[in-house]
C-alpha cells in the first residue's frame, strides 16, 4: 500500500490524496458504526431514531450514553457497543495517523543518493 524505503517520498499532492482516502475510509467506518448503534438502540430500547442517534453519537465520540438502558437486552447491547465504540476510536486514530507517521519515517530514512541523484 505504501511506498518502500527504496522509493522516493510521495509528492505533496499524492500525499494529500492519500490522506483524503484515509479520511473517507474513516468517515465510512463512523457512519456504519453510527447506523449499527442506532439500530441497536431502536431495537433493544425502543428509542426514537433521534434519541438512538444521540446515544450512538455520544458513545462514538467518547462521551457516554445520554439515557441509561432500561431493558436487559438494551444493557447488554449498550455495554458491547461502548466497547466497540472505544475500539473504533482507536482504529480511526490509527488509520488517520498511519500516512503521517509513514511519511515522517520515510523522509528521515530517505537518502537522495539512493535514487541515482548526485
Amino acid at each position: 500500500m505504501y511506498e518502500s524505503h527504496r522509493h522516493p517520498p510521495l509528492s505533496r499532492a499524492q500525499f494529500l490524496l492519500r490522506m483524503l482516502w484515509h479520511f473517507l475510509f474513516v468517515q465510512c467506518l463512523v457512519v456504519i458504526s453510527l447506523v449499527i448503534g442506532m439500530a441497536g438502540y431502536m431495537h433493544f430500547e425502543r428509542l426514537q431514531w433521534r434519541d438512538a442517534f444521540l446515544n450512538s453519537a455520544m458513545l462514538l465520540g467518547g462521551m457516554g450514553p445520554v439515557e441509561s438502558p432500561a431493558t436487559p437486552g438494551g444493557k447488554i447491547f449498550a455495554g458491547l457497543y461502548a466497547l466497540y465504540a472505544g475500539l473504533m476510536f482507536l482504529i480511526a486514530a490509527g488509520v488517520l495517523l498511519a500516512p503521517i507517521l509513514h511519511r515522517l519515517m520515510h523522509k528521515f530514512h530517505w537518502d537522495d543518493s539512493s535514487s541515482g541523484k548526485a
